[in-house]
């Protein structure tokens, strides 16, 4: 970007003028574009593209902050001045730290992804194609049926006063097939996606996935209810997703600092059961996004956040590590006015069993496939949960009849410490900066509330 590169030369002169030795300067545009589909036509379609300079300046001890979204050289000089005067204001007793510390070869070499921004007629025509596909797939097809494409890019610079002037410009496109299917009596959907691939050549997967959301509503038909009681459960991976999504931020240092997290003072502890590894990667091989720096322009790396069991580390930035005595994990994010913390591609690594053998192992139990409420049935600081849920009985190791209405209840760290196995395969979608994944995971003797 050679706007940013002239924005930074007045930026630099500007702060040096008052003395401010100590400054960074972030910047970061966001682009997107998408279409989704209604019966036969278009029925939304949006394009958006913003950007946020942001300016950080550490003045007689305190950090100050100014946000603009004007990249005009005249405002520069006031950006600066903005954050001198904010941190003149500043009350908060934290250590203000603009990070210096690392060398060209201390960042991860990220693969060179060349990405370009479909144009609207391509994204409009990649939706119309699949709502063929997806309505060619089955004649119980309803109104509801919908499908969509979409696109983002994301850039991001860094430069401040120690040295560092970093980088990087990602993107990721993809498609979403959502069947709809009336078969006279009821309604029963299912969903999937295909991301980073674009053209006619795609068609056969497309194909391919339509078949599987039209089987997966097929066979939610004539759900039946289960009794009260105690049920070896598997989480498929997209309820797995959920619930780690669900209590993220119990890793995050800066919760467990404020007392928003039990995984407060336990680092080195075994809180899971021995087959669970949890890793942070900002380089994971299938992820387009990849990252090499945070928002505080510390390297990013891949981490064992639990391992085998035992929390190795929470997720840090500079200063909730600042606080606990330790190194940052390179995982800050950043915001107008803050930095906070954020994770990568976090996942549940898959275990040695085959779904099948998963489905084995579990014997007779339930098949959890859907799960809605969580923003109001879990408490992300305890770890509580009460979902309403649906999904399949297992009879004899096999997949069974559909069953739905049925609530899952339990705590997520006991959940950590309970399940038995893991399957072989790791579902990670929705590309981006951050992202999670799950294989399906067992759980024996989980209490599940029905009829």
């Amino acid at each position: 970007m050679e706007r940013f590169d002239l924005l930074k030369n007045i930026i630099k002169t500007s702060s040096e003028a008052r003395g401010i030795t100590e400054y960074e300067l972030y910047y970061s545009e966001d682009a997107s574009i998408s279409a989704e589909t209604y019966r036969d036509e278009i029925s939304a379609f949006s394009s958006s593209v913003g950007g946020m300079l942001l300016y950080r300046c550490i003045v007689d001890g305190k950090i100050g902050y100014a946000s603009t979204e004007a990249l005009d050289e005249a405002e520069m000089d006031a950006l600066v001045a903005r954050a001198a005067v904010n941190a003149a204001c500043i009350e908060k007793d934290e250590e203000a730290i603009i990070f210096g510390g690392a060398t060209k070869e201390d960042y991860h070499t990220v693969p060179a992804v060349q990405f370009t921004m479909p144009t609207a007629a391509v994204i409009r025509d990649e939706a119309m194609k699949c709502r063929d596909i997806i309505y060619a797939a089955d004649k119980r097809m309803a109104d509801g049926t919908e499908c969509g494409a979409f696109a983002g890019q994301s850039t991001v610079r860094l430069f401040n006063s120690k040295g560092l002037d970093l980088g990087i410009s990602v993107g990721n496109c993809g498609e979403y097939l959502q069947a709809l299917l009336d078969n006279g009596e009821e309604k029963q959907y299912d969903y999937d996606f295909l991301y980073n691939h674009f053209g006619e050549d795609n068609r056969e997967e497309l194909v391919s996935i339509a078949d599987k959301v039209v089987a997966g509503a097929d066979a939610k038909f004539g759900a039946g209810l289960v009794k009260t009681g105690k049920y070896n459960v598997i989480f498929d991976h997209k309820q797995m997703k959920a619930m780690l999504s669900t209590f993220l931020s119990t890793f995050y240092a800066e919760n467990a600092q404020k007392g928003l997290s039990l995984l407060k003072g336990k680092v080195g502890e075994t809180i899971a059961a021995d087959c669970i590894t949890i890793t942070d990667n900002p380089f994971y091989e299938k992820n387009p996004m990849q990252i090499p720096f945070d928002g505080e322009g510390v390297p990013t790396r891949c981490k064992n956040v639990i391992e085998n069991g035992v929390l190795k580390t929470l997720l840090y930035n500079l200063t909730s590590a600042k606080k606990d005595g330790v190194e940052t994990t390179g995982n800050a994010s950043r915001s107008a006015a803050s930095i906070g913390t954020r994770a990568y591609s976090f996942y549940i690594n898959p275990g040695e069993m085959t779904r099948d053998e998963l489905f084995a192992k579990a014997g007779n139990g339930i098949y959890v496939t859907e799960m809605k409420g969580f923003h109001a049935g879990a408490n992300a600081v305890t770890g509580d949960f009460s979902i309403e849920s649906a999904g399949f009985l297992i009879e004899d190791g096999k997949i069974g009849a559909p069953v739905k209405s049925f609530t899952v209840a339990g705590n997520f760290f006991e959940l950590l410490k309970q399940i038995s196995a893991i399957d072989n395969v790791l579902e990670m979608k929705a590309p981006g900066f951050s992202q999670i994944g799950s294989p399906d995971v067992l759980v024996p003797g989980m209490s599940i509330a029905g009829e």
